[in-house]
Order: structure tokens, then sequence, then C-alpha cells
């Protein structure tokens, strides 16, 4: 029986969103320029109003494909409960004029946006293939299954298998280059997502066949896993300690969202008080090793952290 908040009674899965089509190169630059270009248009008429086809360039699908993927990302808000959808607080430390990442060349940006998919709970598919999926190795198959079997044991209404199926191919096709026969791929499709960069999915054998790719990630920067690591914490709990157990293998935690193996983890929780400026300590006493909050750390203060992984920009800022 899986834990975590896919279990929870309140949770409300999503399949759907995305009009099928992968987050792909300079669509969430496009979509921070939009809201920011002219501050006193409506953000939600800029994503909705017959001009849209013409500002984003694209079909009106993936208009609305480009608002799901900013939004999931965290770049822009959801304008949920009849707010204004505007650009928020990381769209503008990443897009923004003087933004460490304006077009999505790092892989640190890359490895934000991946975090916010699948480290939160939001699209089902995403957090269920990092956290829940029992094998490293599998098929598009195991995953539509998979997904549909959790479905029908937690009672979720209207999940149709048509929409589970896409889902996962949207899936596949945001972090693997393989995801069907070349043959088949439109010029627009051959355009690979960001996140294939981050070499966290690989296609094996058979043509369905993939495997995560589970070790060090070396071009995931210290500063966006402290980011991460606040992130998980305040969803997991509000104790002052968490335990190297919880990092590793919690749904939705670093370590699962990551691939990190404990050791990896261990290496990069060592120097966890240096990233976070003495907020939290790594610690083995007794045996017993946990990460120990001295202080808390805003919300804002986390995503402050990022910055340590963009070097050349902010040195040049500094100069």
């Amino acid at each position: 029986m899986i834990r975590g908040p896919l279990v929870d009674p309140s949770y409300k899965p999503q399949f759907s969103g995305h009009e099928t089509f992968p987050l792909k190169y300079g669509w969430l630059k496009k979509a921070f320029d939009a809201l920011t270009r002219d501050p006193s248009k409506s953000g939600r008429l800029i994503f909705s109003e017959d001009e849209a086809i013409s500002l984003f360039g694209v079909g009106k699908n993936m208009v609305t494909s480009i608002r799901y993927w900013a939004t999931s990302s965290g770049i822009i808000s959801d304008g949920s409960k009849g707010e204004e959808i505007k650009v928020t607080r990381l769209g503008r430390r990443l897009f923004g004029e003087h933004g460490h990442d304006p077009y999505m060349e790092d892989p640190a940006t890359s490895w934000i946006v991946h975090w916010h998919l699948c480290g939160r709970p939001g699209r089902t598919t995403w957090f269920w293939a990092f956290s829940h999926l029992p094998t490293l190795s599998f098929d598009r198959d195991t995953l539509v299954q998979g997904l549909l079997g959790l479905a029908s044991d937690r009672g979720w209404p209207r999940v149709a298998p048509t929409t589970v199926k896409r889902d996962v191919e949207c899936f596949l096709r945001t972090y693997s280059s393989r995801w069907r026969s070349a043959a088949s791929l439109s010029h627009e499709e051959e355009l690979e997502s960001p996140l294939v960069e981050l070499g966290l999915i690989k296609p094996v054998g058979k043509k369905d066949g993939f495997r995560m790719v589970r070790g060090p990630k070396t071009t995931l920067g210290d500063g966006v896993f402290a980011f991460a690591l606040l992130d998980f914490w305040g969803q997991y709990s509000r104790a002052n300690t968490l335990s190297l157990e919880a990092i590793a293998h919690e749904p939705g935690s670093p370590g699962r969202v990551f691939l990190l193996d404990e050791d990896d983890l261990v290496e990069r929780l060592s120097g966890i008080e240096d990233i976070t400026d003495g907020a939290l300590t790594w610690s083995k006493t007794a045996g017993l090793k946990q990460v120990i909050r001295v202080r808390s750390v805003s919300a804002k203060q986390a995503e402050q952290m990022v910055e340590f992984d963009f070097p050349v920009r902010s040195k040049r800022e500094a100069a």
C-alpha cells in the first residue's frame, strides 16, 4: 500500500492540461514575456483572447499548453479562485530583465522545473512515476496500468484509460528523446524538451523500454538541492529534524525526485550548513543521520538559495 499525498482523501488527480504537448524550449520565457510586456493587460485575457495565437506564434492548443507548463513549473500563478494570472517571484528570478537564466541555458533551471513537476503531487503521473514506480526499468504500459490501478484503488472518478495513456506519453516525451519511432515524429516533435538533457530517463532495449537513472547528478547544484529539501520539508513535516531515511525514500523527497542514492545524499547534506547559512545542519550523532533545522527559512529565502547554482551570471552582475 502506497503512502503520501496521493492517498490523501482530499487529493484530486490530474492527468491532463498539457494538450499532449511536452514542455519545449522557449515556452516558459514566452509565457513570462507575454505577462510582463504590457502590465495593464489582464493575464487571463492574454492566454484566452484571439490574439494569443499571434502573440505566442503557435496554435490555440499550444497556447493552452504553454500556460499549463508555465504554471506547473512555478513561473506564473495558476489564477485559481478567480485571482489574476501573473508571474511569480521565481519567474522573475529566472527570466526577468536581470534574471539568472532568461533563455533556459543553464541546467539549474531545468532542475528547478523538474522539481516543481515531480516533487509536488499536483501532476499525478509525474509524481507517481518518480515517487512510487516500484522498478527502475519499465515500459509505457507499466506506467499506464500502474496509474489505472491506483485510480481504481483510490476510487477516483472519471479517470479514462485513454486520458492516462496520453498523459504517460507526454511524460515520456518530456524526459526521453525516444518515446516512439523517429519516422513518426513531425519536425515540431523532434525538438526535445529541455528536461531530456537531465538524463533522468533513458530508452533501453525494446521500443517502449525505459530506465530511471539513479546515482550522482553532476549538473544538480547544491543551491537547487537545498531549495528542494526545504520545499519537501515544508510539505512533509513541521518537526525541526528530518531523517536521512525520509529525505531518501519518502514520496516527493529529493532522493526520489532526483534519483539520488543515500551516499549521494549524505555527500550533499554534509555541506548543507554552508548553503543555508547555518539554518540547517547535518548530524550523525549516535548513529542517527538527520538534518536539524536551527532556524526557520521562508519560501523567499529558500528560492534565493538557487542563486548558488548560477555563478557566472551572479559574478557578472556583481562586477
